[in-house]
């Protein structure tokens, strides 16, 4: 939505017009009665299960990763910002339950992983030769601005607060920090995400599909 626009207007498209398209890809009860999901154009009456296997054949390379021990209500935003950037697939450790309404139901589109303990997260990462890099502002942490992240690897962002925690820490090949200038020491994880994806996306994607 851009700007200024009026929030209260009426969000997709409506029912199709004239004959239908043929394409299994599109769902008969969209055609018939509108799609009012948000959804960027090429998948308007698209059947769910039809995007995420168009999203499949090109997601990137790196995957998302947050620590949930405390139900972090940022993970939906974590989820939401992977969605946007076609990360491979979000994990969350720790706690199996989070707070969906952040996600804006876009956890229906991109692939979401449970993992019950760090030592399991990063043992699935090691066996598919996955980098796991923590994002968070500690001592000895590498300024993210300063490098290129790896074009696969797990980005592992901690709880809101506390931050990683100490075993997470330890199963990091590297840490970096996101430079601050005002007067807080911290962002939270949701915002630190976009940012760290978005740095992925400058170094190794193309412009995405028009």
């Amino acid at each position: 939505m851009m700007i200024g626009e009026d929030e209260s207007a009426e969000v997709g498209v409506g029912p199709w017009s004239g004959e239908w398209p043929t394409d299994e890809r599109y769902d008969p009860e969209l055609l018939a009665n509108g799609d009012r999901r948000n959804v960027v154009d090429r998948y308007r009456y698209w059947r769910r299960e039809a995007v995420v296997e168009d999203l499949d054949t090109r997601r990137h390379g790196f995957h998302v990763a947050i620590e949930n021990w405390q139900h972090d209500f940022n993970i939906g935003t974590v989820v939401r910002n992977a969605n946007a950037f076609l990360a491979a697939e979000v994990h969350i450790v720790g706690l199996r339950r989070w707070n969906r309404r952040g996600a804006m139901v876009t956890d229906r589109y991109q692939h979401v992983r449970h993992h019950p303990t760090i030592e399991e997260f990063t043992g699935w990462a090691a066996e598919r030769d996955l980098p796991v890099i923590g994002i968070d502002n500690l001592p000895g942490s590498r300024p993210m601005e300063t490098t290129t992240l790896p074009q696969r690897c797990v980005l592992l962002f901690g709880q809101e607060g506390p931050g990683l925690s100490e075993a997470a820490r330890g199963a990091c090949s590297e840490l970096f920090s996101i430079a601050q200038y005002g007067s807080t020491r911290s962002i939270n994880a949701g915002v630190a995400s976009g940012i760290a994806m978005h740095a992925w996306i400058r170094a190794h994607a193309g412009p995405p599909p028009g």
